[in-house]
């Protein structure tokens, strides 16, 4: 089963696998160009996968429900939301991510940090529903 990490070990990843356990975040965005430069596929629907802490213990289950990709420019209000995280704008949700993505180190993001990000940067949006029971 694939794995499901958010962000890196620590205290975002903490935070992010206990809002997605709370039911509030029921989706995540990463760059297209992060599964292009480490030749993953994306996400299909129906696939389930194995959610894992910052110790690398599995915690949930995810299944994903949708996966669409396009412009950084028309990521929606629903998408902001449905990532749960308090984001009061799109704007908002976007200057936090693009912080992340250019920011983070290359372990985390494939991309180079550093980076550029723009209108034009292709994401992947995937939703995603909390199973009950999770894998052992």
């Amino acid at each position: 089963m694939p794995v499901a990490e958010f962000a890196t070990p620590g205290p975002l990843r903490d935070r992010l696998v206990q809002l997605i356990r709370s039911g509030a975040k029921t989706g995540t965005s990463s760059l297209l160009g992060d599964y292009d430069a480490e030749g993953q596929p994306l996400p299909r629907l129906g696939e389930c996968q194995a959610l894992i802490d910052s110790t690398g213990r599995v915690v949930a289950t995810l299944e994903i429900t949708e996966v669409a990709t396009m412009r950084l420019a028309e990521v929606p209000w629903e998408h902001v939301l449905a990532e749960g995280e308090g984001h009061r704008s799109v704007a908002q949700w976007r200057e936090a991510h693009e912080e992340f993505w250019t920011a983070a180190p290359p372990e985390a993001c494939a991309e180079v940090p550093g980076r550029d990000v723009d209108d034009d940067t292709l994401v992947v949006l995937e939703r995603f529903r909390l199973l009950p029971d999770p894998v052992k």
